[in-house]
């Protein structure tokens, strides 16, 4: 029987669940147990890809298409696996489901409630994850006492009664607030928050303590006798240099032992060599470069978290610190090229992200257009890649009303157009028009990109043919294709249907724009191939200066 881990947080939110249940997984996984995880959203929205990227950070995307919360990427570099549409999943997916089976008859004719109905059905699918493996961590969004939490609480402590109490633990994220003005660390608000869970039903076997300030023994001792317990089962949380040093902080509190020791798991040694060497390379690496980031979502810089980690762990395993210049693209739009070359001239790579919109795209196009006169290498993901088509276009090809038709969709010089049929990740044929609704009408998840030998593409991966996540809705008209390499820009990547996939431009150092995300595949101990290439060819620039 698989045995469960749910991480529930309490007194307010941002705690870092998510670090201390993909810690946690690590932890056990490195202990040579199969591990996988879950996320459950409170969120009435069927997935996180209709949000604006301000109100829910990044939305990540998984190899099976699926649109889901940030969590689920630190959870695959955590654990260095991919994980599945089945691993995250909302209030929005679980009462829409309940609701057609309802429309169904499925219930013959019953009075459908919140119990058993809509506690049933996520059961079920907690359940269906935990198939096929050893130890399932779960972690339940939001904080403990919020009325759209309350349906999933029901439900893991009704797991816990069906799965028999060794195979079942409760780890509370709590905060453990440091009052200045008396000098004090409180312990109040992590009582009020185990009293909450208590009432519920469920009593919690291990604290974990968000803290400024180390814990002494006698507030840990205070904790564990005034929560019931057990004292090596309070947890500090510090702020660590790294959230991938916090797996190495929680081992050196021994807090496996507990653990172990709730769900009868035996002595556990996790060899943890390979990431501590990976650990000490981001905090104390030997060479640095510096990348401007040209974005539009810099309020919340948490809109870019993979492709933040993807150029962490690139730099790491290249034994260098990637210092990123943040560059708001709305403010490029209004600077003129004396003003461009104060902001890239100390600067050894550009990258233009992913985004939606025409807001800040003319700032975007500059910065390409700076990156391709200027020899500085580039990588574009793809919107990056779009307008680096478009770019290229008007200032090299002459075609002045170059655009995409997501900008303006009576364009005469549509180079990125929305094509109306395509087949998804799934094998499925698509449909879609401007009209379309906005949530899963997109190439969403991995699809293989056929590599162009004797290409940066082709150097970066070393291989003919790769699976890359997409999450887009307008391609590269293959209509200008011919035009484009006529005037030095290389297809380096095609799909299977001949979609444009990679471009690249002749006699550049290193200028490479992709259609998918490669920041999707990255993880800790194997960073995506092509954005440690870019970051490799932006220190060589670098040492040119």
């Amino acid at each position: 029987m698989s045995k469960y881990i749910f991480v529930t947080g309490g007194v307010l939110s941002s705690l870092g669940k998510g670090i201390t249940s993909a810690s946690i997984a690590a932890l056990l996984q490195h202990s040579g147990f199969k591990v996988t995880m879950v996320k459950i959203d409170p969120y009435i929205n069927v997935d996180p890809g209709t949000m604006s990227p301000f109100e829910h950070g990044e939305v990540f995307v998984t190899e099976d298409g699926a649109e889901t919360d940030l969590d689920i990427g630190n959870y695959e570099r955590f654990l260095n696996k991919n994980l599945s549409k089945k691993n995250n999943f909302t209030t929005g997916q679980i009462y829409l489901t309940v609701i057609e089976k309802e429309r169904r008859g499925d219930y013959l004719g019953k009075t459908v409630q919140i119990i058993p109905h809509i506690t049933d059905e996520i059961k079920r699918r907690i359940k269906d994850v935990a198939k096929d493996v050893d130890i399932v961590v779960v972690e339940l969004g939001g904080t403990v006492g919020d009325i759209e939490g309350l349906p999933f609480l029901e439900a893991v402590r009704q797991i816990k009664q069906e799965v028999g109490k060794s195979n079942a633990m409760f780890v509370h994220v709590t905060l453990i607030p440091y009052i200045k003005a008396a000098g004090e660390l409180k312990t109040k608000p992590t009582q009020h928050s185990v009293q909450e869970l208590r009432r519920i039903g469920i009593t919690p076997h291990m604290l974990v303590c968000r803290t400024e300030k180390p814990l002494p023994k006698s507030l840990k001792t205070k904790l564990a006798d005034s929560c019931d317990i057990e004292r090596d089962a309070v947890i500090e949380a510090v702020d660590a240099p790294t959230v991938y040093q916090v797996p190495l902080n929680f081992l050196n509190q021994d807090i496996l032992v507990p653990i172990s020791k709730q769900l009868d798991l035996g002595e556990l040694h996790p060899d943890m060599t390979e990431w501590n060497f990976i650990v000490k390379k981001i905090i104390s690496p030997q060479k640095s470069v510096k990348i401007a980031f040209v974005g539009k979502y810099l309020q919340l810089k948490e809109s870019y978290k993979s492709l933040i980690e993807a150029l962490i762990h690139s730099g790491a395993h290249l034994d260098m610190k990637v210092e990123i210049e943040w560059v708001d693209s709305e403010d490029l739009e209004k600077m003129d090229d004396e003003k461009l070359d104060e902001v890239f001239n100390e600067i050894s790579g550009i990258l233009v992200p992913g985004g939606f919109g025409e807001r800040g795209v003319e700032g975007k196009l500059k910065a390409i257009k700076y990156a391709r006169e200027n020899k500085i290498p580039y990588l574009g993901i793809c919107l990056g890649m779009q307008l680096a088509v478009i770019e290229f276009a008007r200032n090299v090809l002459g075609l002045e009303y170059a655009n995409s038709q997501e900008f303006d969709p009576d364009t005469p010089e549509p180079v990125v157009y929305l094509i109306d049929e395509f087949i998804d990740a799934s094998g499925q044929r698509q449909l879609r028009t401007h009209k379309s609704p906005l949530g899963g009408t997109m190439r969403l998840g991995g699809y293989e990109c056929f590599v162009q030998k004797g290409t940066k593409l082709y150097e970066a991966y070393k291989t003919d043919k790769v699976i890359e996540r997409h999450r887009h809705r307008y391609e590269v008209n293959g209509a200008y294709e011919e035009a484009l390499k006529e005037k030095g820009m290389i297809v380096s990547g095609k799909s299977v249907e001949g979609l444009v996939e990679a471009v690249e431009i002749k006699d550049h150092p290193w200028f490479v724009a992709v259609q998918f995300h490669p920041e999707f595949t990255n993880k800790l101990k194997s960073p995506n191939k092509v954005i440690m290439s870019f970051v490799e060819n932006a220190y060589k620039f670098e040492k040119k200066i």
